[in-house]
């Protein structure tokens, strides 16, 4: 099915550590994947491709690129549908290539948010909540229902259950028809541009938090409750990529 997160990758200056403070964290393992081209590291679940891990560069910096997670969102032509995103106001930040597995190309959103689109091979997604895997996907957003109707044009989604979080306001869930993949908000004004944010389910919250800061990370918000009986804490990893966890607490 098309329209959904099918993969997760992060960029970092150094993808050794980064892989030993996330399998701390989380649990994974890693699998060399590298191409002549390309140095990449699956990051694993078990004998599961759960997420993507390759170098950031240091001409790539330079450029203004910083540490952090894109989510792809698998399409059935890449070209066509970078052509719908500009015609809707997207921008393109890298251009359609071509890899061994697919063809991908990384946009931006009207208001700024930064996601990648992917045609071809990619593993099979787990259910919501599958531990290791990265279980949510979350933007915050300049103006949610604006940037709604972008996703929505471009991928077909559809809302899902509307939840009041209070001043600030709603927090949209949405999906394809069936369980959410995911829910957007209007970020504080305090979040300097909107982004999209990946949830990785860890099962205990708190002993998560505690692996986070003993790994070398700083949990920066959290853990908080969430719907569903979920708890959620957010963070930076030691090379100040954001990320965010999503697990369950014992005691409430």
């Amino acid at each position: 099915m098309t329209g959904y997160f099918a993969w997760h990758e992060l960029m970092v200056p150094d993808p050794e550590a980064a892989a030993r403070f996330y399998g701390a964290v989380t649990g994974w393992g890693t699998r060399d994947a590298s191409t002549p081209d390309q140095p990449y590291t699956l990051l694993t679940a078990g004998d599961r491709p759960a997420a993507g891990l390759l170098p950031l560069r240091p001409a790539d910096m330079a450029k203004g690129a910083l540490p952090g997670w894109i989510g792809h969102i698998l399409v059935d032509d890449v070209d066509a549908t970078l052509a719908r995103a500009t015609a809707l106001g997207g921008v393109v930040h890298v251009p359609p290539r071509s890899v061994e597995i697919g063809r991908f190309a990384v946009l931006g959103d009207p208001q700024g948010a930064v996601f990648a689109i992917f045609a071809g091979t990619l593993p099979e997604p787990q259910p919501i909540g599958t531990p290791s895997h990265v279980g949510w996907n979350e933007l915050a957003a300049g103006d949610w229902p604006a940037a709604f109707d972008f996703y929505a044009a471009l991928f077909g989604w559809q809302r899902a259950e509307a939840v009041d979080i209070g001043p600030m306001g709603t927090y949209q869930t949405f999906g394809l028809g069936g369980p959410a993949m995911g829910g957007m908000f209007d970020k504080p004004a305090a979040i300097p541009r909107p982004f999209w944010c990946f949830y990785i389910a860890v099962g205990d919250i708190d002993a998560a938090g505690t692996r986070v800061a003993e790994a070398g990370g700083q949990v920066i918000n959290g853990p908080m409750a969430a719907p569903g009986e979920a708890w959620v804490l957010q963070g930076l990893d030691p090379q100040g990529a954001f990320f965010a966890l999503l697990g369950t607490r014992a005691t409430p």
